[in-house]
């Protein structure tokens, strides 16, 4: 235990910072696919020092009003889950394969709009004050988010930001920048260039890679726009790939007050209108409320920066209580993909065993997870050989 530090954490974000900008908003994608058109941007030199400090500093005041179109890409080779090209579907499942695009408008913490096309439909969150909408054309569906102000901002965060959490996927390189900024240390190697361009605008980038060898992170790309220092586009490398095993950036953007007709909804002729509290939209952790808690009680991170493992109580029954539950309300097909992704994924396991006990791991582009017998699963963007060394310290 002296060698090691224990610390108690919120379970959703894992504790891990490569770990969340993988798992963040289930990320979506195979391969790269947004274009940074090379140039040649006249912007005033920095060293990384300086950059890395505006940075910060950016990531952490609010956002300007701006609008634009995201692109996310993923391939973090997850044993189970099917390889889609090509943009469209907006459920989780659907987010974690292919590549999808993602419009914003932002006019203020309490005005914004998402939208999230499929291939014939559309999912859109709207916030205008205390209005928040959730339209789904797919299923002609207009869903009034009912919670009070104090509800939606949840733990000193803005309304739009907690309610975007009800979107399949709201992840932007600002969300995430912000998670990977404030993780920054002595065991960070830090470099800049200034000679990018992204979404027709001049930027810097800013790349950062771990100098511990038990990362499975290579290094991450962090393009940030030369006048204003608003993140445009994080890319993130694993160990041995040219690619990006994530990506999201802006394909288009602008830095001007969104129109405030971009943030008004009526819900059509015909649509189906219901209310829902956010607590309905949101999914917790795992299957709802009580377990998230039990979860959060029971969490740990031990050790620090980029091989950071999370240790959270969770056996292979909630593992597949977990998949029964993705099914539930959705059809027989959707609940079937689920359990049978489960099944893949299990079978895909590694078995390990030691004097600690034994377990199943699992190991993607960017994360591993052990699934150990006595009922913990260990998650980091670290080797397996590190999950293992961890589960061994009880």
């Amino acid at each position: 235990m002296s060698e090691r530090t224990r610390r108690r954490g919120r379970v959703v974000r894992w504790g891990v910072p490569v770990a969340a900008v993988a798992l963040v908003a289930g990320a979506v994608g195979a391969g790269p696919v947004i274009a940074a058109v090379q140039g040649d941007p006249a912007l005033p030199e920095r060293t990384a020092e300086q950059l890395l400090a505006d940075a910060v500093r950016a990531a952490r005041s609010d956002p300007r009003p701006m609008s634009g179109t995201l692109m996310q890409t993923s391939s973090f080779g997850i044993p189970g889950l099917p390889q889609v090209s090509g943009a469209g579907g907006s459920s989780p499942g659907a987010l974690l394969a292919g590549s999808h695009e993602l419009k914003v408008w932002y006019g203020g913490a309490d005005r914004i709009r998402l939208a999230l096309p499929g291939r014939m439909s559309e999912t859109d969150l709207v916030v205008d004050g205390d209005r928040v909408w959730l339209w789904e054309s797919g299923t002609n569906t207009a869903t009034r988010i009912t919670a009070g102000r104090e509800d939606l901002a949840g733990h000193g965060r803005a309304p739009g930001d907690r309610a975007a959490e009800a979107l399949p996927t709201a992840a932007t390189p600002q969300q995430i920048a912000r998670e990977v900024l404030e993780r920054a240390d002595a065991d960070t190697a830090i470099s800049v260039t200034g000679d990018e361009k992204v979404a027709g605008r001049d930027a810097y980038q800013l790349t950062l890679a771990p100098k511990d060898e038990a990362s499975l992170v290579r290094e991450i790309r962090l393009a940030l726009d030369g006048e204003t220092l608003v993140p445009l586009r994080i890319q993130v490398y694993a160990e041995g790939s040219a690619e990006p095993a994530f990506e999201v950036g802006f394909t288009t953007v602008t830095f001007s007050p969104p129109a405030p007709e971009n943030f008004a909804f009526t819900p059509p002729p015909g649509a189906k209108v219901q209310e829902k509290a956010l607590a309905d939209l949101v999914p917790g952790p795992v299957g709802g409320q009580e377990k998230g808690e039990e979860l959060a009680d029971g969490a740990e991170v031990v050790g620090e920066g980029w091989t950071a493992v999370a240790v959270l109580p969770f056996s292979e029954k909630d593992l597949r209580g977990l998949a029964s539950q993705k099914g539930q309300g959705a059809g027989s097909a959707d609940a079937g993909a689920a359990e049978a992704a489960v099944e893949s994924l299990l079978k895909s396991a590694e078995r390990v065993d030691g004097a600690w006990g034994g377990g199943r791991i699992v190991r993607t582009k960017l994360v591993s997870a052990l699934l150990t017998d006595d009922g913990r699963l260990l998650v980091g963007a670290v080797t397996p050989e590190r999950l293992v060394e961890v589960a061994g310290q009880k």
